[in-house]
């Protein structure tokens, strides 16, 4: 299958009203912004930093969103130049077509074997690595999905599954992904895994990935959110993850308490730290107290335990 990738090009200092504008076209949207790249950063993370990341221009960034090559993409390209035409700096728009394998495989010459907490190692699909005692191996082919393992949201969400996971647990993953967070769920001893995405493709991706990690008892689905989510076995959840933004966040915090037993855990990520009081209001509000928050970079991750009965809902 072909397909396009729609890409706007702008000044850095557009990137935010550009995204904005296409975020009301397509909510899956790729960014590329290269301001923050570190001189000298391959010195800190050996090869994990392509070469041309690092020389890229700092000045210029990029927003795409992909679309099947039998879209008609007029309508998109007017509805930008219309809400763009306003930008006091200049952009440019490209089409560019590509094959699926293509797309699917691009990822492999930016990423190597990763650690991500105390003892995860994210390992891309086929790579060599010889694991040290204790790590938990996760192989990994993101394809088309989100979710390599070394963004600052997944590296977050995937620590605190180390620390809050315990045999035996059922494991809910909303917006999953590559599904990679439910596979380290089931890799530290949850009995069972639930992933969920609202692209058909990620979904996709989340089922090869639960079988090239052996990963039996992960069952993955397409679901909008918590539309689709059932309960297994009629059990509620020991533990959810949402790594997706805040607003989703938001708008799922008055509902996801249905899916989670008293006393478990919601570990929420993709925030924003000047969003993080929006997110916890909503999630006491939601019935859930804050019992921990880690930092990295400009993200924040909140662990949230849901309130015994609703008894006492003061902090």
């Amino acid at each position: 299958m072909k397909w396009n990738q729609l890409k706007v090009n702008c000044d850095t200092a557009e990137l935010e009203t550009v995204s904005a504008v296409m975020s009301m076209l397509d909510e899956s949207l790729m960014i590329e912004d290269y301001s923050d790249a570190m001189e000298g950063a391959n010195k800190v993370y050996g090869e994990l930093v392509d070469e041309s990341i690092l020389n890229a221009d700092k000045t210029r960034a990029s927003v795409s969103l992909f679309t099947e090559e039998s879209v008609n993409l007029e309508g998109h390209i007017s509805f930008i130049n219309s809400h763009l035409s306003s930008l006091s700096g200049k952009y440019d728009i490209e089409i560019i077509t590509s094959d699926e394998d293509n797309w699917r495989n691009a990822w492999r010459k930016y990423y190597k074997p990763t650690k991500i907490g105390k003892h995860i190692v994210i390992v891309p699909d086929g790579d060599i690595y010889e694991a040290s005692y204790g790590d938990v191996r996760i192989d990994l082919e993101p394809g088309l999905a989100f979710g390599t393992g070394t963004h600052e949201t997944t590296r977050l969400c995937a620590a605190l599954l180390e620390e809050h996971v315990k045999e035996g647990d059922y494991m809910l993953d909303v917006g999953a992904g590559s599904g990679i967070l439910a596979v380290c769920a089931s890799k530290l001893g949850a009995e069972f895994c639930a992933a969920c995405d609202i692209d058909p493709i990620a979904v996709r991706t989340e089922q090869e990935n639960a079988e090239r990690n052996g990963c039996h008892n992960i069952e993955c689905f397409v679901s909008d959110l918590l539309s689709d989510v059932k309960l297994k076995n009629g059990r509620p959840y020991d533990i959810v993850t949402a790594n997706i933004v805040a607003d989703i966040i938001i708008k799922m915090s008055q509902d996801i308490g249905g899916f989670v037993k008293d006393g478990g855990i919601v570990i929420t990520s993709g925030v924003i730290r000047e969003r993080e009081a929006e997110v916890d209001e909503a999630m006491k509000k939601g019935g859930f107290e804050k019992i921990d928050v880690r930092y990295d970079g400009g993200w924040c991750a909140g662990v949230f335990k849901k309130y015994v009965n609703n008894i006492s809902k003061q902090l």
